[in-house]
């Protein structure tokens, strides 16, 4: 198969059941390919954390079978061709940034060098701070350099922007898409939607146990809206003389809401729309049309199911 398709890891048919007899994960299966950005994402409890720690080694199925670069992911050779970063992650206070990183490096055969890290991560002018001094953000960016500190295949990231501030967030998604573009796959958890829509080739989405969607950010998001196939949707918001019933009567639209002195109107067909109410109101203002919200999808998709 083409490099960009090599499946990197993989979960088949797993179940999950805990001691006290809850089920994590029910039949459960997904591919990670190589040179893709992934986001798992999922309502608290569905089982992303623990799917990622079946693919960590850090937990065994009840049944299916789990596969990182074709092994066992407790195999030593294995763990060296990943990084992980927790967002509980935790680290000594009282070594300093420079430390911390060439400590990790020690642990591989072929690290990244030390400059590389520092400057992936932001790090060039708190690189001799004791991490107990750093802030929230600087700790996040710490552990982001150690999760890369193998220069790694496979990438596990646990909400790696939380404390972040705009700046630093998109230099890290700035970081993130370079590592796919170098054939790296990274495997992203959060409950920052936002930050799955900017960055993910595709979205995994699961919900007690199970996937229950799949696809590139655009297709979850028409999936929210009901229909596979309507990959056009568009929300268009404005102010206009127009009555919701009316709206409602137009081609394509689905839903017609008032918000404040505002009007969204979500249309399949939004060119259709448009011209037509461009058409009988000449007044019509404060126009805006932007895709669905992957937030409004998500909620969409996990509460029917």
């Amino acid at each position: 198969m083409p490099a960009a398709m090599e499946t990197v890891a993989s979960l088949d048919n797993i179940t999950k059941r805990y001691k006290n007899g809850v089920t994590a994960l029910d039949g459960l299966s997904l591919n990670l390919r190589r040179g893709e950005i992934i986001a798992l994402l999922g309502p608290n409890g569905a089982g992303k954390s623990t799917a990622v720690k079946l693919m960590m080694g850090l937990s065994a199925p009840t049944s299916g079978t789990v596969g990182i670069f074709g092994a066992d992911p407790r195999n030593p050779h294995t763990r060296l061709r990943t990084g992980v970063m927790l967002q509980v992650g935790r680290a000594p206070e009282m070594l300093r940034v420079r430390e911390h990183i060439n400590i990790f490096r020690g642990y591989y055969p072929n690290p990244l060098p030390y400059a590389d890290l520092v400057r992936a991560a932001g790090l060039q002018e708190i690189e001799d701070r004791f991490f107990g001094q750093l802030s929230g953000g600087q700790k996040q960016r710490v552990l982001f350099a150690i999760a890369l500190a193998g220069d790694p295949d496979l990438i596990f990231l646990d909400e790696p922007t939380v404390g972040l501030d705009i700046e630093s967030r998109h230099t890290m998604w700035a970081e993130i898409r370079a590592l796919a573009a170098r054939g790296k796959t990274v495997l992203l958890t959060t409950h920052y939607l936002e930050e799955a829509d900017a960055l993910s080739h595709r979205i995994i989405v699961i919900n007690k146990g199970k996937v229950i969607c799949e696809g590139t950010p655009a297709e979850v998001k028409s999936m929210g809206r009901g229909s596979v196939t309507t990959r056009s949707v568009k929300v268009i918001r404005c102010t206009t003389t127009l009555m919701a019933d009316h709206l409602q009567a137009m081609p394509g639209v689905v839903a017609v809401v008032s918000v404040g002195n505002l009007t969204e109107i979500t249309s399949e067909q939004p060119e259709a729309t448009l011209r037509e109410m461009l058409a009988l109101d000449e007044s019509l203002s404060a126009l805006e049309v932007e895709s669905p919200a992957l937030e409004d999808a998500f909620l969409a998709l996990t509460s029917q199911n």
